[in-house]
């Protein structure tokens, strides 16, 4: 049971297309050109091309692509500020606004042509950002899933809390939390496969799977082929295991 996944993207279609390229190469030469793809949430923000990616992705699932989309908190802040400019979500600290720097969402706007997101009153760009990103990407980003489960893995933005069912996991923990997930080292009955936390690389920790290699900050936008638990990144040069004996060997 093979599965693809493709870390935190924000807003780098570059990267991810580098990212498919690559996923394609190995599907190749698999001869399985029908693995699914799951992409683990954070599509926008940061980036500089927010708007470029969200199409790719939309377009390339009505082709009849096997890709699977999963929510992110980025993706989740950037649907509510264009319902609501005031409203704050519920993982978010409250010093922070979607317009913060650190969050990175005037980039996102930016790249739908809101000119100057960062500088003009909230109320202002917020109505220019209605008027500019199209309806689709809006209900694209309202509906995407939390989680995906695929044989012995579960696929999440953030993680999980550990002890709770997945099917009464809430979504803030799915693609908010990080402590107590990251902390936890007991088996979760499942290997779960996440991004959210950003690292230098991508790293396996035996019950878990950190594949968000700091695409936001200028690192590599990590992909990986998943086969019952066992993990390979995927290089131009082809696959590379990926161990939680041998850490040292996720780099991308």
């Amino acid at each position: 049971m093979r599965t693809y996944a493709i870390g935190d993207i924000h807003g780098h279609l570059d990267l991810l297309h580098i990212a498919h390229a690559r996923i394609k190469a190995d599907r190749a030469a698999c001869g399985d050109a029908d693995a699914p793809i799951v992409h683990l949430g954070d599509l926008v923000d940061r980036g500089p091309d927010s708007r470029g990616v969200l199409a790719h992705l939309r377009q390339g699932i009505d082709a009849g692509e096997n890709w699977v989309v999963l929510k992110g908190n980025h993706d989740r802040m950037f649907a509510l500020f264009l319902d609501d400019p005031a409203a704050q979500d519920d993982g978010l600290r409250t010093v922070y606004s979607y317009l913060h720097p650190a969050i990175g969402g005037a980039a996102t706007l930016a790249s739908y042509g809101v000119a100057n997101p960062a500088d003009r009153p909230v109320a202002q760009v917020h109505i220019d950002g209605v008027a500019a990103v199209p309806a689709p990407d809006r209900a694209f980003l309202r509906s995407r899933p939390t989680w995906y489960r695929r044989g012995e893995v579960v696929y999440v933005h953030a993680g999980i809390r550990p002890g709770i069912a997945m099917e009464e996991q809430a979504e803030t923990d799915l693609v908010w939390i990080r402590a107590p997930f990251l902390e936890f080292t007991d088996d979760h009955g499942f290997l779960v496969v996440h991004g959210h936390t950003a690292l230098d690389a991508a790293v396996h920790y035996g019950n878990r799977v950190n594949i968000d290699s700091s695409a936001a900050y200028g690192g590599p936008l990590t992909a990986i082929v998943v086969e019952g638990r066992q993990t390979w990144i995927l290089t131009d040069a082809g696959r590379v295991p990926l161990t939680p004996e041998a850490p040292e060997n996720a780099a991308p």
